[in-house]
């Protein structure tokens, strides 16, 4: 059955964060945020989420110039289309180069309205297997050790079994170390987010001996070479963040031995269908990988949850509960956490609805302080 889209908008919507959250480039006390409305001729309707930072420090990609993008390149080229499966939907924008995050909102969106429109749950248009899936929490850089053990015990006496630290130069071994200490029972790993140079290889090899189970994207992005050697130094598997955008990146990655395991950011590349094609890959290859997150609402978080009931997903994905980060998120109901477990949605689309009133307040009040 084609369905052709009739309406599409865009929302920009901020929430406050629960717990302010330090990366190893910046600090951030709320999320900022692009919501990707479509309509189909027939009523259907699916929502995505652009998960871009309002600045340009994860990616090249910031909220202003994906919402440029979407506005000048991406509506144009959806509203009026017709497809049989959202897939499809990526030959309207392939002159769009780059812009992964802008894509991935219009690209979420097809997903779950082709899931509604056909009466299935998200999980079951992606060939998800599982009925739950495991979540793991991420924690920032804490103003001290002392309250980052707290934070980490917080987590842990809510049922996450994993815990990812975030690290940076002259907060990497030490803060690992003791949290190791505290807690030798946890499946922990770090991420440096690429802050780290060639001249560090040392530091980071230093946390070979933590029993981490991964060291998450030390290096730069274009960095493979480095990334290799690592790889070829310590025991600790290496993980691929924002190295891996597109399925050349993953063949790179298997060719030079750059690392062991694969975060797949829906957002990073572009969307559902390109976070399929590099799970199958990395399936074929018999390399494991989890989801990771960047802060999603509920509408971006419903289609981790349900990309991380696939088979590939074998190691706990950044799918926590909508109230560690947010204390009223966009949808009802929200994404719960059951001692470290969430449950894959079976209801049509994304298996939660989505509160556009809340979502219309909430763009009315970002636009009113910006007056």
């Amino acid at each position: 059955m084609a369905l052709r889209i009739t309406n599409v908008s865009m929302h920009r919507v901020a929430l406050p964060l629960v717990h302010e959250f330090q990366t190893s480039s910046h600090r951030k006390s709320s999320i900022d945020h692009i919501l990707v409305k479509l309509t189909s001729e027939d009523g259907s309707v699916g929502w995505g989420e652009i998960a871009t930072g309002s600045d340009p420090f994860f990616a090249a990609e910031s909220t202003g110039t994906a919402w440029s993008i979407g506005d000048r390149y991406l509506v144009p080229a959806i509203v009026g289309s017709s497809w049989t499966h959202p897939s499809e939907t990526a030959r309207l924008w392939n002159r769009v180069r780059g812009n992964y995050f802008a894509r991935a909102g219009f690209d979420m969106a097809a997903w779950s309205l082709w899931a509604a429109a056909q009466g299935h749950s998200l999980s079951a248009a992606l060939g998800g297997e599982r009925t739950e899936v495991s979540a793991g929490v991420s924690l920032g850089i804490e103003p001290s050790i002392g309250s980052l053990l707290d934070q980490v015990a917080v987590q842990v006496d809510a049922g996450y079994e994993r815990v990812k630290l975030k690290i940076a130069p002259g907060w990497d071994l030490e803060p690992a170390r003791r949290v190791r200490e505290a807690f030798p029972g946890i499946q922990l790993h770090v991420d440096a987010n690429a802050i780290y140079g060639p001249d560090d290889i040392d530091t980071v090899a230093a946390l070979d001996g933590l029993g981490l189970s991964m060291i998450e994207q030390p290096f730069g992005v274009r960095d493979f070479a480095t990334h290799a050697l690592l790889q070829s130094r310590i025991e600790t598997p290496i993980c691929l963040d924002e190295s891996i955008e597109t399925l050349d990146d993953v063949a790179t990655m298997l060719a030079l031995g750059a690392g062991r395991i694969i975060n797949i950011k829906v957002s990073r590349l572009g969307g559902l269908t390109n976070a399929l094609a590099v799970h199958d890959l990395a399936l074929r290859n018999n390399v494991p990988v989890w989801c990771g997150g960047m802060h999603e609402f509920g509408i971006g978080r419903l289609a981790n949850v349900a990309i991380s009931s696939l088979p590939g997903f074998t190691m706990p994905s950044d799918v926590s509960a909508s109230d560690k980060y947010y204390a009223r998120d966009l949808i009802d109901p929200p994404v719960v956490a059951r001692a470290g477990m969430v449950a894959v949605p079976t209801l049509p689309g994304l298996g939660s609805t989505v509160d556009e009133e809340f979502i219309l307040a909430s763009e009315s009040q970002r636009l009113d302080a910006h007056v």
